[in-house]
């Protein structure tokens, strides 16, 4: 069995933390997951990468908490009317 780096277990514990904050927020269980499933494909070595989406991650995590929140905002890109 390998060993988790440190990095990567903040990662783990965000992420369990992303879950629960987002528990009683409908719609938001499955935002948080394909969130971070798409992050998995980030190779291990980006580390500045990884380290970056780490602290994005944190600021969002405190805006989930917030009791006032009730739903996420994105950006998306507009298909080019050409």
């Amino acid at each position: 069995m390998s060993r988790h780096s440190k990095l990567q277990k903040q990662v783990l514990a965000l992420y369990r933390q992303f879950l629960r904050a987002g528990k009683d927020k409908p719609g938001f269980i499955p935002r948080i997951r394909d969130e971070f499933r798409g992050n998995s494909r980030i190779k291990k070595t980006d580390v500045m990468h990884i380290e970056y989406l780490y602290r994005r991650g944190q600021r969002q995590l405190e805006q989930l908490k917030d009791v006032n929140t009730k739903q996420l905002g994105s950006f998306s890109k507009t298909k080019d009317p050409s």
